[in-house]
């Protein structure tokens, strides 16, 4: 063979062998094509539905007030319940200084701040939600309830020689006298109303009037006294100044501070919420303390407590009423495990059958029993103007405790002031 036709042959050989390679070559290439495809489909998929995902997302922005009032701990468990359930809505707690983009949808408060919400016109009606159609409005859902009761260092009473807390109002002047003219090194009562308490009038002075029997709202649209009984009311107030049973500063100290005070044995007999009891115990054991009743004046008046409620409400300014509805709901729904973990006696007050955990202890039991006994006071909660109300009564009891002027003169200073504000249209408010 000539060298040309061997150059001829080795030349096809290695066409035909690069051909080979670049066919194997093409064949890993089309493999590693197909498996890049099978490998990148489900990511493309998964960010195609989570941008689809997130284009349906609502958010809905809480009030901060929700850690507050509920706790931290609590919320995140809440939160995070409620998003496994319903994926489609994004929760946000929201600060009070936040944007204006981000407002609350879902508005968290207490008693104190129902009826300046209601003032303002902040809180978007839910009768359609609800199907509430008695005739009046409801502005709020109430998550969980508490009550003002007494409370009585058992230790200082027993050494003053009482072995059971006061029944009575003269019983209640009696054992604080003794208290504090013995060596005690404590006062034998307290009130506590400083203006920048909000439940200061609430729990040191209108308790005493509801357990007497008394309302103030007998008319309904603008609260009115009944001169007699609320004379004597006001009177018992000004025997305990007399009498100097009370602790100092009473315009000056908040109910936080006399708690403060009463944990440490410095005073024998204050009203207080049934929201500390876990506190007051953690701080002072067991069988330091007790709860009863409120003395009643002994008119033979049906018994009566005044209840502060945690509430949640949709702000008017929603967007999205709907989800944020889906959240209150859900809130309801979780009533009994609020009531549970901050051990809220009565807790839902429309329960005619209380939890595991007042049934199983001394303390709730007995709060209960008296909760069941008793009716529940109209309060100023959710009314309209009750906050200037709440200011004038203040105000006037204020000139009373600090003055010459008689029970009588500043009960009809009250009712003048309260009849001649103009208050805000009531528009039947509800909780």
């Amino acid at each position: 063979m000539s060298l040309f036709g061997k150059a001829s042959i080795f030349y096809n050989n290695l066409i035909n062998k690069k051909m080979s390679i670049l066919s194997a070559y093409r064949t890993e290439l089309i493999i590693i094509f197909a498996l890049f495809i099978l490998i990148i489909t489900p990511v493309i998929i998964n960010m195609v539905s989570k941008v689809e995902a997130a284009a349906k997302q609502v958010n809905l922005y809480i009030s901060a007030r929700s850690e507050e009032l509920l706790g931290k701990t609590m919320m995140d468990l809440l939160l995070q319940e409620f998003l496994e359930k319903n994926p489609d809505i994004r929760l946000r707690i929201v600060n009070e200084s936040a944007p204006s983009a981000e407002q609350a949808d879902i508005l968290f408060f207490d008693d104190n701040d129902f009826s300046q919400l209601i003032a303002d016109d902040s809180l978007l009606e839910l009768n359609d939600f609800t199907n509430y159609d008695s005739g009046s409005r409801q502005m709020a859902v109430p998550l969980v309830s508490f009550m003002d009761m007494l409370f009585y260092n058992i230790e200082i009473l027993s050494a003053a020689g009482f072995a059971s807390p006061p029944k009575t109002r003269e019983q209640f002047l009696a054992y604080a006298k003794a208290v504090s003219s013995g060596d005690f090194n404590a006062s034998g009562a307290a009130i506590s109303l400083n203006p920048l308490d909000k439940k200061a009038l609430s729990r040191d002075i209108f308790s005493w009037i509801w357990a007497g029997g008394q309302t103030f709202w007998a008319e309904e649209d603008k609260p009115s006294l009944n001169t007699r009984a609320i004379t004597n009311d006001i009177t018992f107030f000004g025997s305990l100044i007399r009498e100097g049973v009370l602790a100092p500063d009473i315009f000056e100290t908040t109910g936080d501070q006399r708690i403060e005070q009463f944990a440490k044995g410095q005073i024998a007999l204050m009203i207080a919420s049934t929201r500390i009891i876990p506190y007051l115990r953690e701080r002072m054991g067991d069988d330091s303390f007790g709860v009863t009743i409120i003395p009643d004046a002994g008119t033979a008046s049906r018994y009566s407590i005044g209840i502060s409620s945690i509430y949640a409400g949709i702000s008017a300014g929603s967007k999205q009423t709907g989800e944020a509805w889906k959240f209150i709901e859900f809130l309801a729904e979780k009533s009994q495990f609020l009531c549970a973990e901050l051990k809220a006696v009565p807790g839902v007050v429309s329960n005619i059958i209380p939890g595991d955990y007042v049934k199983s202890d001394l303390y709730y039991s007995k709060a209960w029993d008296i909760f069941e006994s008793a009716l529940i006071a109209e309060t100023f909660s959710g009314r309209p103007g009750a906050n200037q109300y709440k200011a004038i009564f203040l105000e006037e009891l204020q000139t009373y405790l600090q003055t010459a002027r008689s029970a009588l003169e500043t009960v009809n200073a009250i009712q003048e002031r309260w009849n001649t504000w103009d208050a805000p249209d009531p528009g039947e408010t509800s909780d």
